[in-house]
Formats: C-alpha cells, sequence, structure tokens
C-alpha cells in the first residue's frame, strides 16, 4: 500500500521560491539535502529534476524565481537537516499556492509509521510563512 502526504499552502499574494526559502531557514529547513540541491522547472509537464552542487544555490533560485518562468510550476527540495528530513517544495504557476510533499526521510508518527507526521511538518513550515502572507493551509495524509 503506497501512501500520499502533501500540504497545500495559499498565500494573499504571490511569493518567490527564494523568500519562502529564506523564511524557511530560520526554522533549520536549507535547500542543501543529502543529494546536493535539487530543483525543477516544468516546462513541459514532464517534472524533470535536476540535481546540482550546493555551491550553485543562488543560480537555482535564480533560475526558478525567472520571471521567464512565472507561468510553470517551479519547485526546489527543502531539507531539515536537524530533523534529518525534507521534500518537494512546488510553487504553482501565480506563484499565490504551493505545495510541500514530504518525500526525504518522511516523518512518520509514533506509534502509527505508515502514517505521516503532520503536525511537526505543519509546526516548522506555517508559522514562518505568516509573514509571507501565507493564509491557509491543508494537509493530506491518504492510503493509496
Amino acid at each position: 500500500m503506497s501512501r500520499t502526504a502533501d500540504i497545500d499552502l495559499a498565500f494573499a499574494r504571490a511569493v518567490t521560491v527564494g523568500a519562502v526559502v529564506r523564511s524557511l531557514a530560520d526554522e533549520g529547513w536549507s535547500l542543501q539535502e543529502p543529494l546536493g540541491i535539487s530543483y525543477v522547472v516544468n516546462n513541459d509537464d514532464l517534472f524533470d529534476w535536476q540535481s546540482t552542487s550546493p555551491d550553485q544555490a543562488a543560480e537555482v533560485l535564480s533560475l526558478v524565481d525567472s520571471p521567464a518562468n512565472v507561468h510553470h510550476d517551479v519547485g526546489v527540495c527543502i531539507y531539515h537537516s536537524t530533523a534529518e528530513t525534507g521534500g518537494q517544495l512546488l510553487l504553482h504557476a501565480g506563484r499565490s499556492r504551493c505545495s510541500f510533499i514530504p518525500t526525504i526521510e518522511r516523518r512518520s508518527l509514533c506509534g502509527a509509521p505508515a502514517l505521516t507526521d503532520m503536525a511537526w511538518y505543519l509546526n516548522t513550515l506555517v508559522p514562518p510563512l505568516l509573514a509571507l502572507g501565507l493564509v491557509s493551509y491543508e494537509a493530506r495524509d491518504l492510503a493509496g
């Protein structure tokens, strides 16, 4: 049985990947994950993720935040090194909505390992994003 877990976030106005990443840095999140830095510009509906070295962070943010890509979904992987977990942060076209999918060492609930510890993710993602105009979120953990 597979699981699908994600958190959809809605903002009052458009945000940039760079602004989101900077806000989350105070909570311990970073672009650097075990594989380096992973990102995607979905300009062909294939979601072809790319990886690069950590010293390319500025270039990756420049690419995903480029005005040329505002009408495409873009994403980066974010990682919390202290908690050893992370996932994909996808910003949708228009940039007022994004999704977080825990794909790197997903945290599970104590006593219910099949379920995602959504409370932990919400507590580390939501508070720092309020300053960027976060107005709502929806969290799901579904058996598939």
